[in-house]
């Protein structure tokens, strides 16, 4: 784990969005090390130190200014309106763009929701890919056709230039920061301190403008939580939909409608979920851990891990070991 904490700072803009303003500050003080010591140091800034108007009807005071961004390990763009020539022409006020020039290269640079309209027309997203508020991703693609746009992901990790989707998606791309700053364990410990999931299921495409499912007998949230209970197990979608008590036809419908991942997307992620958890907190042999998730064979978990983490399991464990 880092010593020192880091410094983030969050730049907040006129008619930023109370609720996004709010998620850095809350989820990376809840990143505590094993003695209950915080991890991440967060300030508010604005440009000129001047209190900035909300979307909400009041306004916010700032700590610092925003020579602040010189000092941070992190920079974070908070969610706010993007204003009618935002969305005409794609281009910033020139106040927004010098204070931008302040950011150190090495400091890694994140945008909550619809600020990824900052990052992009700062030409920072050029050429990445990235992600936004499906709700004016056709107004981002427009505006800027040398980014590569995801509108149906949660969040994307460049690397050192991170972007999150609409509202809540914030929330999970702080944990996955967290997660890959200290590991598992205190990014888990961060969400349950925050009463939030540490990992939701699907992406943004679950959530774009269509009827939310009931839960209840319908749902197929019981035959979920059973699943977890048994991922070690061989589980055929023909098991699942009989549990729910539902043919597969309708299982499978719904269970994409509720989670945005068929059944056999969701067990493999839960699988490699648990398998990571297993890399970081045990010394099992990786055989071992294969079958203790479902996997079966080495193989066959590192083909899983590969595709979803883009690295081989001695490779994750000998990075997240290391906290």
């Amino acid at each position: 784990m880092r010593k020192n904490l880091a410094k983030v700072v969050v730049l907040a803009l006129d008619d930023v969005v109370p609720f996004d303003l709010s998620i850095p500050s809350r989820v990376f003080h809840e990143a505590l090390d094993e003695d209950g010591n915080r991890l991440y140091d967060v300030e508010i800034c604005t440009l000129g130190g001047e209190p900035v108007a909300t979307n909400a009807g009041f306004t916010v005071a700032a700590q610092r200014d925003e020579r602040a961004l010189a000092e941070a390990d992190m920079v974070v763009v908070a969610t706010q309106e993007p204003g009618a020539e935002m969305l005409r022409t794609g281009k910033l006020a020139p106040e927004i763009a010098e204070a931008l020039t302040l950011i150190r290269p090495s400091a890694r640079i994140v945008s909550l929701c619809t600020s990824a309209f900052v990052l992009a027309a700062a030409g920072l997203l050029d050429g990445l890919r990235a992600t936004t508020h499906w709700a004016l991703a056709d107004d981002f693609a427009r505006l800027f056709p040398g980014v590569d746009l995801d509108p149906d992901v949660l969040f994307v990790d460049n690397g050192r230039i991170l972007t999150s989707a609409g509202a809540a998606a914030g929330i999970d791309l702080c944990l996955h920061i967290v997660r890959l700053d200290h590991g598992a364990a205190v990014a888990n410990a961060a969400a349950r301190r925050c009463v939030i999931a540490p990992w939701r299921e699907g992406g943004q495409a679950q959530f774009i403008e269509q009827s939310v499912p009931r839960t209840g007998d319908s749902s197929t949230n019981r035959t979920r939580q059973w699943a977890l209970t048994r991922l070690e197990q061989p589980l055929s979608l023909a098991e699942l939909a009989g549990h729910a008590n539902m043919s597969v036809r309708t299982f499978s419908r719904r269970f994409v409608a509720e989670t945005g991942s068929s059944p056999n997307q969701w067990l493999i992620h839960r699988r490699v979920d648990r398998a990571r958890d297993l890399l970081e907190t045990s010394d099992l042999p990786v055989d071992r851990i294969a079958a203790a998730v479902g996997f079966g064979s080495a193989a066959l978990l590192r083909k899983h891990l590969q595709t979803t983490l883009g690295v081989p399991p001695t490779a994750y464990r000998r990075t997240f070991r290391a906290f």
